[in-house]
């Protein structure tokens, strides 16, 4: 029953993510925006994000406070920041609000994956996919909204998608609330790290040959990832010029969506055939799609879009994996400091690709996708050096360590 709650809590509060993206043809005819200022709207979140990761990660919140009560307080303040939208009035505005909403979701995403490994001791592996899972589906979820809102007889105004997805982070916070946090267990193991030393201690997984494949894997994959993500709705629009608004945003919300099973998917797969094979063979085949996009015009309406939903499935599926082999790769006194700093990094390169490549989608259109392309290169290179040996702990400082044991 954890992992359910936690799922779907996931799905709900990462519903505030690309809400902007959802109604893009509204906000570009109320403020007057190019198509160039999607970069900035989805690069605000991922700024906040980022500086909310390293906060969380570097200060200790998410182990020296309740979890699921920083999980349900983020909720809120995230979805207060969303249903504000609105009124921002213009670009600025919305841009200050869209870092606010990311500093939020730096407390929904990682601190939802800590509760997760917490609920499913031996079985975290199982877990992330599912929360990575939701994750996707909580991305796609404002463009299900838009779509809903622009059918015939629906009275949802693309206001009234906002204000939903407001709505659905807020039930997702008041479910984890009631859960609450995962039962203590070791939390004085003999030779572990007292919390208030481990604010740095991301920083020493670094010195862990696996944890720098696993994580340059990560990095790689995330110059990829997002870009893709916003680029999508633009992808439809460019191949259909006239698809109905409705048509539009359906269109997106199941590109996207189609990623969260198929994380499901190779979270099973993993199981038989061990995380590194998934991942690589995620991005090997991600690789190829970005390869291939630029020389498909002409291909028929459904080959495209079963193209980009294969595409939008191979690009997100490696996602809980490199989480897997990065975790495996340290310590265990250092995981959760290791992975919100990885965390931070991966975003902080998502961000950088947004700003970069939207912007030229209108100069260069289908050859964008050959910039995504160094990405998935750099995570399969990366992984080449992965030894797929236990993790061993970094090496202790000089002198006896009596409370360790072996």
């Amino acid at each position: 029953m954890p992992i359910l709650i936690l799922a779907i809590a996931e799905l709900l509060g990462t519903a505030l993510w690309f809400t902007p993206n959802a109604v893009l043809p509204e906000l570009m005819v109320l403020w007057s925006l190019a198509p160039a200022d999607l970069g900035w709207l989805t690069g605000a979140v991922q700024g906040g994000f980022l500086l909310g990761t390293l906060i969380i990660g570097l200060a200790g919140l998410a182990d020296r406070l309740d979890a699921s009560r920083l999980f349900a307080v983020c909720c809120l303040l995230g979805a207060l920041s969303n249903a504000l939208l609105p009124w921002a009035g213009g670009l600025y505005g919305a841009v200050g609000l869209r870092v606010i909403t990311g500093l939020c979701l730096a407390g929904i995403y990682p601190v939802g994956m800590k509760l997760m490994v917490g609920w499913t001791p031996g079985r975290s592996g199982v877990g992330l996919a599912w929360l990575v899972g939701m994750l996707v589906l909580g991305t796609a979820l404002p463009h299900g909204l838009r779509a809903l809102g622009a059918l015939e007889g629906v009275s949802l105004s693309w206001r009234g998608g906002v204000w939903s997805a407001s709505l659905l982070a807020m039930l997702g916070g008041a479910m984890v609330w009631r859960l609450g946090e995962a039962p203590r267990q070791d939390r004085t193991t003999p030779g572990a790290i007292p919390t208030r030393g481990t604010r740095l201690a991301g920083l020493a997984a670094f010195r862990i040959a696996d944890f720098r494949h696993a994580a340059g894997g990560y990095f790689g994959h995330m110059w990829e990832l997002y870009t893709l993500w916003a680029l999508l709705p633009l992808m439809l629009a460019a191949s259909w010029p006239g698809l109905s608004t409705a048509e539009l945003a359906f269109g997106a919300f199941a590109l996207i969506a189609i990623g969260g099973p198929c994380c499901w998917i190779g979270g099973a797969f993993s199981a038989r055939l061990g995380s590194r094979q998934v991942a690589r063979f995620a991005l090997a085949g991600s690789g190829l799609c970005c390869a291939l996009y630029p020389l498909l015009d002409g291909l028929p309406a459904a080959g495209l879009v079963a193209f980009l939903a294969l595409w939008s499935a191979l690009a997100v599926v490696d996602s809980p994996q490199f989480s897997s082999l990065s975790a495996k790769a340290c310590p265990a006194s250092i995981v959760g400091s290791a992975l919100t700093l990885q965390n931070a990094i991966g975003f902080a390169i998502s961000m950088l690709s947004l700003l970069i490549l939207i912007p030229l989608w209108q100069a260069i259109g289908p050859w964008l996708a050959w910039l995504l392309l160094p990405g998935p290169l750099l995570g399969l290179w990366c992984l080449q050096g992965y030894a797929r040996r236990p993790a061993t702990a970094l090496s202790p400082p000089q002198g006896p360590d009596p409370g360790a044991r072996r």
